[in-house]
């Protein structure tokens, strides 16, 4: 079996302030946090291991890998060192090639079979949802090769796509990862640059960048969406009997007072609020954060 390590040592700026009481791979979307969603995927895919980076918050990570059904191991950065230094900095946990790499903040269920496959020992492959032609983050050519990364373009463009937060790369771009750095412009670009080829699989399930507030509550709609519910109260969690949910989640142990609507809400493990509210997130302290969609 493959290596794999799911980002989680950012700040979540774009999702503060949320995100200075949860760092954002322990936000929720839907009944548990994108971390476990995250390593509920790898463990189904067959990986016994995996291997977080942090440094916010840090210690907020403790109690959810409590209940991880296999090994993590953590590397905790004392500074914050980028995709690219965050990957290096947990090479000696590495060991079995290729490594797997999951942004802690994206709710996906790649085909991880299929990326471990597309790897190869000096180069990448990248998840990648397809869109029409021109469209997205990269571009591709009639091999799904890409040919597009961030403005700059090696190639003929005939597909499209968004990149998805998660790619495998092969023991020798491993090695040569810098300390500090990112994973593309330090990495995937100078490759291609050089002439060397960058991998593609497509991921046609649902997915989401729940980076930023509206993108959170979007993750959490598609989650009730595909499971067909209206809403969502989890183990512990209490609502007061004249409260509707509509579109909302309410997390364990949260409670929710009042009376009314509770639409298009997210309310965080722990948190209490009072109804009627929309389009928010509620922090675990009760903040709540309008979201405007």
């Amino acid at each position: 079996m493959a290596s794999a390590i799911v980002l989680c040592a950012g700040f979540g700026t774009r999702l503060r302030p949320l995100t200075e009481e949860l760092p954002k791979p322990l936000v929720p979307v839907g009944d548990r946090s994108i971390l476990e969603h995250a390593l509920t995927s790898l463990s189904r895919a067959g990986f016994t291991e995996v291997v977080i980076n942090v440094h916010h918050l840090a210690e907020a990570f403790e109690r959810v890998l409590s209940r991880a059904s296999f090994s993590v191991r953590v590397v905790v950065e004392t500074t914050i060192r980028g995709t690219a230094g965050g990957v290096a900095g947990a090479r000696a946990h590495l060991t079995r090639e290729p490594t797997l790499v999951w942004n802690g903040d994206i709710w996906v269920d790649p085909p991880l079979d299929q990326l471990l496959v597309g790897s190869e020992p000096h180069s990448y492959c990248f998840g990648v949802a397809p869109r029409a032609t021109g469209e997205g983050t990269v571009g591709l050519d009639a091999a799904g090769h890409v040919v597009r990364l961030r403005g700059e373009r090696f190639g003929t463009e005939v597909q499209s796509g968004d990149y998805v937060g998660v790619l495998s790369l092969g023991q020798a771009v491993l090695a040569s990862l810098p300390e500090q750095g990112c994973l593309f412009a330090d990495s995937a670009l100078p490759l291609l640059r050089a002439g060397g080829t960058v991998r593609s699989v497509p991921v046609t399930t649902p997915w989401m960048d729940a980076g930023d507030a509206p993108g959170l509550l979007a993750a959490n709609l598609a989650w009730l969406a595909t499971r067909g519910l209206d809403g969502f109260i989890a183990d512990g969690a209490e609502v007061a009997r004249g409260v509707r949910l509509e579109d909302s989640v309410v997390g364990a142990g949260a409670r929710v007072l009042g009376q009314g609507t509770l639409a298009r809400c997210v309310v965080c493990p722990g948190a209490t609020v009072t109804a009627p509210l929309s389009d928010a997130l509620v922090a675990p302290s009760g903040r709540v954060i309008s979201v405007h969609v």
